[in-house]
C-alpha cells in the first residue's frame, strides 16, 4: 500500500479517536448510558456493510473477517436493543 494514504489513514484514525474521547467525556453520567443503548441500536448498518464484505469477492481471511463482523455487529445491535428496552422498563408504573 503506499505510504501517503497508510499516513492519511493513520490521520483519519487518530483525528476520530480523539473526537470520539472529546465528545463521549462531555456527555453526563446520567445520559450516557441512554446514548449509547440508542446509538448501539441503530448501528445496524454496520451488519450490512460485514454482510458486504463477508459475501463479496475475496480470499478466506476477508470472508472470515466480514462473518466476524456480522456477529460481533449483531452482539452490539441486540445488546443495545436489550439496554433501551431495561431502560424503558424502569418508567413504567408498577402494578400491585
Amino acid at each position: 500500500m503506499d505510504p501517503t494514504i497508510m499516513v492519511f489513514l493513520f490521520f483519519i484514525l487518530t483525528l476520530s479517536i480523539f473526537l470520539g474521547f472529546e465528545l463521549i467525556s462531555k456527555v453526563p453520567a446520567t445520559l450516557h448510558t441512554p446514548l449509547m443503548s440508542g446509538a448501539n441500536a441503530i448501528s445496524g448498518i454496520t451488519i450490512a456493510g460485514a454482510i458486504i464484505a463477508a459475501g463479496g469477492e475475496g480470499n478466506d481471511t476477508s470472508k472470515l473477517l466480514g462473518a466476524l463482523g456480522v456477529g460481533f455487529a449483531t452482539l452490539n445491535v441486540v445488546g443495545g436493543y436489550l439496554v433501551t428496552d431495561r431502560m424503558l422498563g424502569m418508567f413504567k408504573k408498577k402494578e400491585n
